[in-house]
Order: structure tokens, then sequence, then C-alpha cells
């Protein structure tokens, strides 16, 4: 007797929040009857930013669904369990023929718990169809409401965490004409700070809840000391100051040499 093959597993990027963000292709996928809804949530009975963007579309929650704890840790010790338990329970739904949708804001492939669920549910059955429905990323979503481009012509784009440290953030300046800052709720006043010397204030500008009703924008961002910030918040900052080294095949050859934007 051949064995029942297994389900499909669907990292379903729904956009930062505005269910008008959701792809066609993303919106298929909710639309199908005969799918297993997951999505992340911090902790247990905690409610998921994800699967409120599906149902403020008005997608009904189907009566197969099951959430999956994700929660805000760099333990990575920690994390694997919970990454492990996680693919254990979708595998359970794959294993029954279910095709499981993994609900996602932004994008599932950027800064995404699919990832680390998807390279779990691999590693235990590598025979599972794993599939990555692409969406809006909340930078590109900010970057649209301020009318401001990522880059233009040969521009260099650097995405990061602000976690990173304002160290590392100040040698990144040296390469790229825009930075993206995700997640600066815990560093922002040294944030700043770094904008303040590094002359930046000017070329900076705030975007907290991108792409959803609570949306808020700043373009004074001096004015956001000592608040306390959404952590669905970023900072895009152009970098005018950047030297630029002359072009080669195409390309920007890096070196001292200043050229004016």
């Amino acid at each position: 007797m051949n064995a029942k093959p297994l389900g499909r597993l669907i990292g379903v990027s729904l956009g930062p929040g505005d269910p008008g963000l959701i792809t066609r292709r993303a919106w298929g996928c909710l639309q199908r009857g005969d799918c297993h809804w997951s999505y992340p949530v911090r902790r247990k009975n905690a409610d998921s930013y994800a699967l409120s963007i599906a149902l403020q579309a008005g997608l009904a929650l189907p009566a197969a669904h099951s959430p999956l704890v994700f929660p805000m840790s760099h333990d990575t010790a920690v994390l694997a369990g919970y990454w492990l338990q996680a693919a254990q329970t979708v595998l359970a739904r794959l294993r029954t023929g279910e095709t499981v949708l993994f609900l996602v804001e932004g994008d599932a492939s950027t800064y995404s718990t699919f990832g680390h669920l998807a390279r779990t549910v691999a590693a235990l059955a590598p025979q599972v169809d794993i599939e990555t429905v692409p969406g809006v990323p909340s930078f590109n979503a900010a970057a649209a409401r301020l009318a401001l481009p990522l880059a233009d012509t040969d521009d260099t784009v650097a995405i990061v965490p602000a976690a990173y440290g304002i160290e590392a953030l100040d040698k990144l300046l040296d390469d790229f004409d825009t930075l993206v800052l995700l997640k600066v709720k815990p560093l922002l006043d040294d944030i700043v700070a770094w904008l303040q010397r590094r002359d930046l204030l000017a070329h900076s500008a705030f975007v907290e809840k991108a792409g959803t009703p609570q949306e808020r924008v700043v373009r004074e961002v001096a004015d956001l000391r000592g608040e306390t910030v959404n952590y669905l918040s970023l900072l895009l900052i152009r970098n005018p100051q950047r030297r630029r080294g002359p072009m080669m095949r195409g390309c920007r050859n890096k070196s001292s040499t200043p050229e004016s934007l």
C-alpha cells in the first residue's frame, strides 16, 4: 500500500499591513478552501500580526488553523527548540496530505520566521515541497509613502537591523547611499544622536507600522528623542556625503574620489 503523499508548505507573504498590498498570488492561496493556516505568535495565546492582515482583508479564519510560537529572543539555543516544535507541528499536518500556508507579514524571504521554519522542516523531511510567495517588504512601502527612491542609477543600498550597533552603522555609510534601519526601537535615541553627529538628520525619515491604518511618518527625526516607538518601525537614511569612485565597466570602482550627488 502506497503511503499518502506529503502536503506542501507555502510561505505566504502578506505585505506590511495594508490588505491592498497583498499580491494576487498570495490572495489566491488564501482563497483556497483545502489548506491549513499556520501563523507566527510571540507567545502562547498572543495575537498574530500576520493573521490580522488576512482578517482585515475580509478573509475568514478557516477551521483548520494553528498558531506557531516564535518568541522574541536572541538566544539561539532557545529559538532552536521553538523552531523544531513548530516544524514538527507543521510536519504532522503535511503527513496527512494537507497543504499548510504559513502567513507572514512583509516578505517571507526578508528577516522572516518562515526561513527558520522552512529550513527546519526541510532538515526533518527533505522530500517536502516548499514554496515561497513573495510580498511587499515594509521598507518598500515606507519608501513609496515618503516618495523617496531607495536607489537610483548606480546607488548602493544596505538593509540592516539597527541592532548591528552605531559603530557598524557608521562604517556602512562609507559604502552605501541609502541605509534602511529596521527594528530601531531599542537604539532610537542613540541613532538620532549619531545622525546629528553625521549631519544626516535632514536626510532621514522615520516610518512606524508602514502600510497600516496606524502608519506614522516623522520627517523631523530629532523630535523622536525620548519616545517609545512601536517595534514595527524603521528609518530611511540617504547619505549625500558618500565619496564615490569612478565608473568601471558600468559599476563604481571603490575609491576616495568625491563626486557630488
